[in-house]
């Protein structure tokens, strides 16, 4: 396995304004109408062996202010006394809405307290009146039944259980996530037309509005508010895997696609600082084994492709291994440092379907030379993926995979 890395390796970036002129001359009724120079960036990103499997979109308006007022509040709410955060608890869902800390496993099977998360949909608070009201709206019962809908809604509470918010104690982060978790689905809207033309373009047989027709549809959403809290004095380099992992572990994103907002990092007096530690923050796997330690500028909206579109896209786009190495205390302000982040999952609804294009094959998904070089924690995608599964099933497959 490969363990060399390349300093803040170079990530593909479309501006804003070309992502627009590209997908205003694309409606998802259109095929094959972008310049070569942009389906070319899709797939530096996203479908080479060589691909980091994100892409960054910059100056997209209004998102630096909302970054700005979106992150410091992670620290705020991370920091509100326990009886406060136990009202923003929902064990009910498995940790999956409001507040979690040391809930979930990582690798190794220990408790992960190195970071919090508030998880929230951005696009509804209740996610099964939202689909219910989509229904009556359209006089249609769509893939289910209203009594499988609801029967699967009481029986899987981390995709259905309601929105849970901290009005008292801090009243403004609601709109603050809705806010941005909102622009940032928009933006990974419009990136999806132009990720299924270049999918179209390399496999005849694939429905050329796969990837947007699921994230436009789909009011299934996660978005996750995440502190990581400082590290503490760190042993020596053991030169593994593990080195790039302590604030957050190996792991793929199993939905469509992710939006990813740059870290902030703040000191002890709450001031935001650049890192101060070079080797600090995110790092990627690419398929082909390359370690990457990845810095996305502030002014970008990063973009990252989940195995749904992995699998959707018969393994011409695939997603990546990445990992977050916490700040290393040297004796100076490191350990003190906290660093604030926040992704939306965009994925289908749970019955949504996992089919692969015509002509592809399971083993298409993820070949045997990709699956060499995954972290020992990653589990192959052919291990929780079967054909017929729907997403619910897919995800449940995934969860018990990994926690």
């Amino acid at each position: 396995m490969s363990k060399e890395t390349n300093n803040k390796g170079e990530v593909v970036t479309m501006s804003y304004t070309e992502l627009m002129e590209a997908t205003s001359k694309n409606s998802v009724n259109n095929k094959g109408n972008n310049s070569v120079v942009t389906l070319e960036k899709i797939g530096k990103a996203f479908g080479e062996d060589s691909s980091l499997g994100i892409l960054c979109v910059s100056d997209v308006p209004n998102f630096v202010s909302l970054r700005q007022r979106l992150l410091p509040l992670s620290r705020q709410l991370a920091s509100l006394p326990p009886e406060e955060l136990e009202s923003v608890t929902d064990e009910e869902s498995g940790y999956q809405v409001g507040w979690s800390h040391g809930r979930e496993k990582v690798e190794g099977g220990k408790f992960d307290v190195g970071k919090g998360s508030f998880y929230a949909n951005p696009l509804t608070d209740d996610l099964l009146s939202a689909i219910q009201q989509r229904r009556a709206l359209h006089g249609t019962e769509e893939d289910v039944c209203t009594e499988e809908l609801e029967r699967v809604a009481k029986e899987n509470p981390a995709f259905f259980a309601p929105n849970v918010w901290p009005t008292q104690s801090i009243p403004q982060l609601e709109s603050a996530v809705k806010d941005m978790g909102m622009l940032v689905h928009t933006v990974g809207c419009s990136l999806a037309k132009l990720c299924d033309e270049y999918v179209f373009s390399q496999c005849p047989t694939y429905n050329p509005t796969q990837i947007h027709t699921v994230l436009q549809h789909s009011l299934c959403c996660k978005a996750r508010l995440l502190h990581y809290f400082p590290t503490t004095q760190q042993p020596p380099s053991k030169g593994g895997d593990d080195d790039f992992s302590d604030w957050c572990g190996w792991h793929n994103d199993h939905g469509s696609l992710t939006g990813l907002i740059p870290a902030m990092y703040l000191n002890a007096q709450n001031q935001e600082i650049p890192s101060p530690d070079p080797k600090a923050g995110l790092y990627i796997k690419s398929r082909n084994g390359k370690l990457t330690h990845v810095s996305i500028p502030s002014n970008c909206l990063a973009f990252q492709i989940g195995e749904t579109s992995q699998v959707h896209s018969g393994g011409i786009l695939q997603a990546t291994p990445h990992a977050v190495r916490g700040c290393r205390s040297h004796g100076g302000v490191e350990g003190d440092v906290t660093r604030e982040s926040f992704a939306v999952f965009m994925e289908p609804e749970y019955h949504g379907d996992m089919n692969i294009p015509e002509g592809k094959t399971v083993q298409d998904t993820q070949r045997k030379d990709a699956e060499q070089f995954l972290p020992p924690s990653v589990r192959t995608l052919r291990s929780r993926w079967k054909y017929g599964m729907n997403f619910g099933e897919f995800s449940d497959a995934t969860f018990a995979a990994f926690y």
